[in-house]
């Protein structure tokens, strides 16, 4: 029986399964005020009166005192007992320590002596040891006086009962030595694995130390002494085979609550509990069973009883101070109500798994709300391996544990595809490398207002060169238009080449806003799904960007070539020019295969492209041309994007004209900076030590240069005067061609800009440094980021082609034995593959495509065997 003291009430709890008070509710009803909500800030002012009822064995209700109750008692149990209604035992000990508790055990002699009475006549003093109630009757017995012979026989027996329990114990649980000594027949529970306990049987020593158990399933183990944590009281000589059943009655008879009865009372006695004192207390008893339940519920008890001492394996408890219990109520409250969330929220996750594709809730179904916000972004981060804090870590594994997921970033990333929060084909190095993909919109209306004003304060100096016809050639779907060519055949037959440049700088001012931004994403940002330009798009489209038929302000640099490709004159200049073509590459290549007359100027840029190709050899240049690759993804969120993919050869002759201008371009500037002492950012690139003639024997194209790109080395930056570009087979060389997708030629811009205005460089050489360091990072990321994003889209382009298509790839080594390294032609992808004997670097093979995961960056390819 246990004492809840609630708002008004004191409610007397019978829990043991075996007391015939089990089915009854007996309530103390108190006349005077009780203060006490399961916290521990409480005052019972103690009443003088009692109701009992009691819903079992037909007892009346009756008001009392404390005296006339235990004659009550008496009398009533008496009849009961003689109508053979119920057996005395020691439970029934429980109703009277109830009223014990109630008085504060501030009984009198005449009380102690019918106490006794009461427990001799029912068999009961079991009860009475080390408990205060049995010392109280004890005490308030009158020294003095002549003792009846019941009262001493009562004091005999309890000594001697404390005694053989004092003397059992010490057997049981130790020797002298405090070291743990067990016997056969002992049940104990013990520890297997840190999070797992078993209840055994002693059966056999097992060496000098250890014993051999069965345990609850029935298998013998061997432990040793400090597995044990708990040896059952009273349960000598048990039966295994019991051990289930004990397991089950315990189970059923378990009641956390009783924990906060017995700590009422404790608290304000301030005393200490072993098991068996809480097994008398709560259930009236403290035989095995229930001397196990105790043990149970203090075990595992996190709110109102700590460990103070222990002795081999048995424990000291005592109460938690109050102030501490209500601070562990509250957090157990608190994770309750957070379990339950958790619970509502996965329920949700299933829900959503569970749609097809077209009925998921939309993403900002999972923001909305800052519960699930916070809850989607931990998994957000975890799926990133980007958690901030170890809450987020937490948060994210809770819920793939409750969701039956292995607690992996892989299964975030599904289980946000699987709810639509994240779409199919998630770039992931997106996300996690913190690409800036959208400006803030102080940037936008910044850039609004440049586009309103469209400064440019080089006007009166910029060269009208309107009049002649203007080629810009890019990929079809290129919006930033920066560059364009003009050729013209002078009177002496030598060729002068003009390299139109965009002039976005006529719209800057150095550090403004727009340009800090600009640094920091030091790049514009290509995808197959999308393009993140280094400017705002408008800006970057309309303000800068060159148009067919429009007006555009540009930086010139016009050459003149000696007959051997060399430069015999240049010039850098403001100017400003109308563009006549935008041609495709593809477009181009045709119009330099027809050979019109109306296009002499494009066969002139041809022509110029053959002799600097040349000129550039015979200076020691490398060629890498190779195939390129690119893919346009059109509505990227679609589980089943449409994909296109163009496999472009730099040898082309368009390619080749455009690439042999801009490199052209860079040689000039170099040569420019370096006369006018200007700071660029010059770039170098030593050439390997091997001989590239050693590769002679390799196929042109892809193979040969697949191998030489293997021992170049890594570019060099100067920013005082230029360095050899080796592999260009150049002098020197500064990138200038792109200043509006690459922030290190738009310093260079700045630099030659100040220049040809005649003002002061606004950069020293130190300050470049500086900031291409920065920029290099960034650079560097990007690059990451487009050739990771670029192979997805293949191998997902690989995936959805027939089982039975066979592709043609070209061997460009081997890594291991038969093992090679191969590129895929129709696709411009460099795999691997294992050949047939026989099969030759430069060899073409056919290959098939057994198993493609663009998720998982695997493609397996099979060769395919022709008879």
């Amino acid at each position: 029986m246990a004492v809840r003291v609630l708002n008004g009430g004191a409610v007397l709890r019978l829990c043991s399964p075996s007391s015939p008070f089990a089915a009854s509710k007996c309530c103390l009803h108190q006349h005077r005020t009780v203060q006490f909500h399961s916290y521990p800030r409480f005052s019972i002012r103690r009443p003088c009166h009692y109701q009992l009822r009691y819903g079992y064995g037909g007892l009346a209700i009756r008001r009392c005192s404390a005296h006339s109750l235990v004659d009550m008692l008496v009398e009533e149990l008496e009849l009961l007992r003689q109508r053979g209604g119920i057996r005395a035992t020691n439970k029934y000990d429980v109703v009277v320590r109830s009223i014990l508790f109630q008085n504060d055990f501030k009984i009198g002699s005449g009380e102690a002596f019918r106490i006794i009475h009461f427990w001799k006549l029912y068999g009961s003093l079991k009860f009475a040891v080390d408990t205060k109630c049995a010392d109280e009757c004890i005490r308030c017995i009158p020294q003095t006086s002549e003792l009846s012979t019941e009262m001493r026989t009562f004091r005999s027996v309890l000594n001697t009962k404390r005694k053989l329990e004092l003397k059992s114990g010490e057997e049981i649980i130790g020797n002298k030595s405090g070291k743990l000594v067990l016997q056969k027949g002992l049940l104990l529970e013990f520890k297997k694995e840190p999070e797992r306990v078993l209840l055994a049987v002693a059966q056999k020593p097992d060496g000098k130390r250890n014993w051999m158990v069965s345990d609850q399933n029935g298998v013998m183990t061997s432990i040793k002494p400090q597995q044990v944590t708990f040896i059952v009281p009273g349960a000598n000589n048990f039966d295994h085979t019991e051990i289930a059943d004990f397991i089950q009655r315990a189970q059923a008879n378990l009641d956390p609550a009783l924990l906060e009865f017995a700590w009422i009372e404790l608290i304000e006695k301030n005393e200490t509990i072993t098991v068996e004192d809480l097994a008398e207390m709560i259930f009236g008893s403290a035989e095995p069973l229930e001397s196990y339940c105790a043990h149970l519920l203090l075990s595992k008890d996190d709110i109102y009883f700590t460990s103070l001492e222990s002795k081999g394996s048995s424990y000291v408890y005592g109460p938690r101070p109050g102030v501490q219990v209500e601070e562990l109520v509250r957090r157990k409250h608190a994770k309750e109500a957070a379990e339950k969330e958790l619970e509502e929220f996965v329920k949700l996750l299933k829900a959503a798994r569970d749609k097809p594709s077209n009925e998921k809730p939309a993403k900002s179904t999972w923001t909305s709300e800052e519960d699930y916000s916070k809850r989607i972004m931990s998994l957000k981060a975890y799926a990133l391996d980007d958690c901030r804090n170890e809450d987020e870590k937490r948060t994210a594994g809770m819920i793939l544990r409750a969701m039956g997921l292995a607690k992996t970033s892989t299964a975030a990333v599904n289980l946000l595809v699987d709810i639509g929060f994240f779409p199919v084909h998630v770039n992931l190095d997106l996300l996690k490398l913190n690409i800036r993909t959208d400006y803030p919109e102080e940037i936008l209306t910044a850039a609004e207002s440049i586009l309103l004003e469209l400064p440019d304060p080089d006007k009166v100096d910029r060269r009208d060169l309107t009049h002649l016809k203007v080629y810009a050639i890019d990929v079809d779907e290129a919006d930033e238009l920066d560059d364009a060519l003009s050729a013209t055949r002078l009177q002496d037959g030598r060729i002068k080449i003009w390299i139109h440049v965009a002039d976005p700088t006529s719209l800057l001012e150095v550090g403004s806003m727009i340009d800090k931004e600009a640094l920091k994403r030091g790049t514009s940002v290509f995808l197959p799904t999308a393009t993140y330009p280094m400017f705002p798009e408008k800006l970057a489209m309309e303000g800068m960007s060159m148009k067919q038929g429009k007006l555009c302000n540009a930086v010139t640099v016009s050459v003149i070539l000696h007959s051997d490709g060399s430069i015999a004159e240049y010039s850098v200049e403001n100017s400003v020019i109308k563009p006549t073509y935008m041609l495709t590459y593809e477009s181009a290549s045709e119009l330099l295969h027809l050979n019109l007359d109306e296009e002499v100027e494009l066969r002139l840029l041809a022509e110029v492209a053959a002799l600097r190709l040349q000129w550039r050899r015979q200076q020691g240049s490398v060629d890498t041309s190779t195939i390129e690759t690119r893919i346009k993804v059109s509505n990227p969120d679609d589980p089943e994007p449409s994909i296109k993919l163009y496999v472009e050869n730099q040898a082309d002759p368009a390619m080749r004209l455009v690439s042999e201008m801009m490199i052209l371009c860079g040689e000039v500037i170099a040569t420019f900076g370096s006369l006018k002492k200007i700071p660029l950012p010059y770039r170098g690139q030593p050439q390997s030590s091997i001989d590239t003639s050693a590769f002679a024997h390799l196929p042109e194209g892809p193979v040969r240069s697949s191998a030489i790109v293997k021992i170049m080395r890594a570019a060099e930056m100067d920013f005082r005067k230029p360095i050899r570009h080796g592999v260009l087979g150049l002098p020197g060389y500064v990138q200038f061609t792109s200043p509006i997708r690459r922030y290190l030629d738009l310093l260079a811009h700045y630099q030659v800009k100040a220049f040809l205005r005649g003002d002061s460089p606004p950069f020293s050489a130190g300050q470049l440094e500086g900031m291409a360091s920065m920029v290099n990072v960034t650079t560097r990321i990007v690059k990451k980021l487009t050739s990771s994003s670029l192979r997805y889209w293949i191998i997902e382009y690989l995936r959805r082609q027939p089982k039975d298509r066979k592709f043609s790839a070209l061997v460009l080594r081997f890594i291991k034995d038969r093992v090679a390294a191969i590129l895929i032609m129709e696709v411009g992808l460099q795999a691997s593959a294992c050949v047939s004997l026989g099969v030759h670097v430069g060899d073409e093979v056919k290959v098939r495509v057994e198993e493609a995961c663009p998720r998982d960056d695997i493609l397996i390819l099979k060769e395919v065997l022709t008879s």
